[in-house]
């Protein structure tokens, strides 16, 4: 009986420090910082679209024979907004990409009136989409250097071991579509028409 309690004594100590050593609470604690990170995107990404109904109004009041662009602003704010809310990466990139080029077609417009781009809610609302657009820049910053930390962890012994019985995936990154790098080309050619 004393031989069988002097040899359990080695085996708990050895499951003790292999339970310790597999990095479960680690992998809880990263995956809910790149959950955190993520959820970051996806705020800056609706606070974007709620920013824009206003400056189209402004433009609008400007530009109102404009409507296909109007409508294309409309149509890619209600992508972002269903991405936003199904939670998938790679829709959220997708539509915030195609929102990127309908608001550069409502921004371009605001070359051709004069009035326009010295509005006050104008001006306004372009800086704040702008400063937006930096915290979207940060929240990806943020999230993609979580995901590459909580990846690199699970990726490592003893924890691999650990992250496989608990299904633990890698994550994906959110980047920003392949179109993004390209400089987007705006077409002047067709003057504007003005009231």
């Amino acid at each position: 009986m004393r031989y069988q309690r002097l040899g359990f004594a080695p085996v708990f100590l050895a499951l003790t420090v292999m339970m310790s050593g597999c990095g479960y609470n680690d992998i809880q604690t990263l995956d809910e910082g790149a959950s955190k990170a993520k959820q970051q995107i996806a705020v800056q990404l609706q606070r974007r679209a709620d920013l824009i109904p206003n400056l189209v109004e402004v433009v609008k009041g400007f530009a109102k024979q404009e409507s296909e662009v109007f409508t294309n602003v409309a149509e890619a704010r209600a992508k972002l907004g269903g991405a936003i809310t199904g939670g998938n990466l790679g829709q959220m990139a997708a539509a915030s990409q195609g929102l990127n080029g309908a608001l550069g077609r409502l921004l371009a417009i605001s070359e051709s009136y004069p009035q326009l781009k010295s509005n006050e809610n104008f001006l306004r609302l372009q800086d704040e989409l702008s400063g937006t657009e930096n915290r979207i820049g940060v929240a990806r910053t943020d999230y993609n250097s979580a995901v590459n930390e909580y990846n690199t962890y699970i990726r490592k012994f003893p924890q691999v071991m650990t992250a496989k019985v608990m299904s633990m995936q890698p994550r994906e990154y959110f980047d920003a579509d392949k179109a993004a790098a390209t400089v987007p080309k705006i077409d002047m050619t067709t003057p504007a028409k003005k009231p």
